[in-house]
C-alpha cells in the first residue's frame, strides 16, 4: 500500500512476514542480507554510520544511493537517510518491526520527497514500485525463506 498523502511526501508499505522479529531484523541490519535482497553495500547498524548502497547504473542514474544510520532500536527500528546518485534530494527510509500473530510486521515508511518538487514525486512514484512490488514482496522474503533453512 502506498499512501501519498495531501502533499506527496511519503511511501508507506506494510507486510506481514510468516518468521520470527529477530530473523527479519537480521536481514535488514546486516551486511551480507541487505546486499542479498536490497543492494550490495557497506552497511553497519550504528547510529551516524555513512554507507552506501551500489547496483548497475541506469537510466541517469549512476546506481549509488549515500546513506546515513539516523536510528537503531533493535529488534524494532531502524532508519537511514536515502540520497540517490548526485541527486540533491535527500529521504528517509525507515523500517519499523512488531510482532504479529502470523509472525513478524514490517512497516516501511520512505519519506521527504515533496522537497524535490514534481521530480521528488516521480522518485517517489519509481521508488514505491521497487519497494512494493520486487523487494519488500519478493526479494526479502525469498532471502527470509532462505535464512529459515
Amino acid at each position: 500500500m502506498s499512501d501519498n498523502g495531501d502533499n506527496g511526501d511519503t511511501i508507506v508499505i506494510e507486510v506481514v512476514y510468516p518468521h520470527p522479529i529477530e530473523r527479519v531484523w537480521h536481514a535488514l541490519t546486516d551486511r551480507e542480507a541487505l546486499g542479498v535482497w536490497l543492494m550490495p553495500n557497506d552497511f553497519a547498524p550504528r547510529v551516524g554510520h555513512r554507507f552506501i548502497f551500489q547496483t548497475t547504473p541506469q537510466d541517469g542514474w549512476n546506481g549509488i544511493v549515500h546513506c546515513r544510520v539516523t536510528a537503531i532500536a533493535a529488534p524494532r527500528r531502524v532508519a537511514y537517510t536515502w540520497r540517490g546518485g548526485d541527486g540533491a534530494l535527500e529521504t528517509l527510509v525507515t523500517f519499523t518491526l512488531e510482532p504479529a500473530a502470523e509472525g513478524t510486521r514490517l512497516r516501511l515508511e520512505h519519506t521527504g520527497f515533496a522537497a524535490g518538487g514534481p521530480a521528488g514525486r516521480t522518485i517517489r512514484d519509481i521508488l514505491a514500485s521497487g519497494w512494493d512490488s520486487k523487494l519488500l514482496r519478493e526479494r526479502l522474503p525469498a532471502l527470509l525463506e532462505r535464512l529459515a533453512a
